[in-house]
């Protein structure tokens, strides 16, 4: 069955599921905020919606702990109209209540990935504007939960990082995408 918007302002754009508890889950809408299901998609709960942005591109969900969960603002689905970002934000009440934490000039997130061995290592795939040069992009780490941010990697001002994974068996090999706009 379709748990989805069905107009183009809909797309869906993220997912984060709870492994402890597969019927709770967010999802992270391109040009609508950030939903919540606790019980398998029959009923979705707005939880994003007074922050100040509402296109979401990514979401990551702590290994560690289920309540706490970032999410990369800005649309990361390049096309005709698209909603920018100010930032990456983070739950630590599994959604209740969220703190921006920086990188508000990144314009689109395109993922996070949280270290499994230390949820205070965090990787944010930072894209930049699609339009002009400049801003907040590149790869950028944190190693104290988001309140300093450090760009480990970069290309020049009009390229981006639009993915980055951690190798599930070294964390400390990092594979990335880049990409020019």
């Amino acid at each position: 069955r379709n748990l989805t918007p069905a107009f183009v302002s809909g797309r869906i754009a993220d997912f984060a599921v709870n492994p402890e508890n597969n019927s709770e889950y967010y999802v992270a809408v391109a040009s609508g905020h950030i939903w919540k299901t606790t019980n398998n998609g029959t009923t979705f709960k707005p939880i994003f919606d007074n922050n100040g942005v509402y296109s979401i591109g990514c979401l990551a969900m702590d290994p560690n702990n289920s309540k706490v969960v970032w999410a990369g603002t800005g649309e990361n689905n390049h096309q005709r109209a698209i909603g920018y970002g100010n930032g990456v934000y983070k739950t630590i009440d599994g959604g209740k209540s969220w703190k921006n934490m920086g990188l508000k000039e990144s314009m689109q997130i395109g993922m996070i990935q949280i270290d499994p061995r230390n949820s205070d290592v965090v990787y944010v795939a930072a894209e930049g504007s699609i339009w002009g040069p400049g801003g907040e992009r590149g790869l950028y780490k944190t190693i104290d939960g988001g309140q300093n941010w450090e760009r480990i990697f970069e290309i020049s001002e009009h390229t981006g990082v639009n993915n980055v994974v951690l190798a599930p068996d070294n964390p400390d090999e990092i594979f990335i995408t880049t990409e020019q706009r």
